[in-house]
């Protein structure tokens, strides 16, 4: 059972942004403090990715752990939420469909990909080190 009304659930919900995010500036701080330079959100390709590096043919996503379903049994973001359970797995594993199915037209034009976790993000010389060896 829910604990807040439609309503009040509604304008909760409606603040969650997609674009921006705090893992997001993260990692492109991180990645222009390496002297990488990107592209945001290219509408032409597929999921929009986060960070688009075109000369490279590279991608990164930077997903949140429970909207994407991360399946990491460390991680403290990915759990369901106790209410509504059945909506909230239909849900979540119609994300992670949705991002293999990206990742995979992706790969078809050519791009590699890297998907960076939300729970990752709090180690940043393990993210750096992995940026390196992805775009390096």
């Amino acid at each position: 059972m829910d604990t807040l009304d439609p309503r009040r659930r509604s304008e909760l919900m409606a603040r969650i942004r997609s674009k921006d995010t705090a893992p997001e500036l993260f990692v492109r701080r991180l990645a222009h403090a390496l002297g990488y330079r990107y592209r945001l959100h290219a509408k032409d390709l597929p999921g929009r990715p986060d960070l688009v590096f075109r000369k490279r043919l590279k991608v990164v996503f930077v997903h949140g752990c429970f909207w994407h379903g991360h399946t990491s049994r460390r991680c403290p973001h990915a759990r369901l939420p106790k209410s509504n359970v059945a909506f909230w797995a239909a849900k979540i594993a119609a994300n992670r469909e949705r991002d293999l199915r990206r990742i995979r037209e992706l790969r078809s034009l050519g791009y590699k990909s890297l998907v960076l976790w939300e729970c990752e993000l709090g180690d940043a010389a393990r993210v750096e080190a992995k940026l390196r060896r992805f775009l390096g």
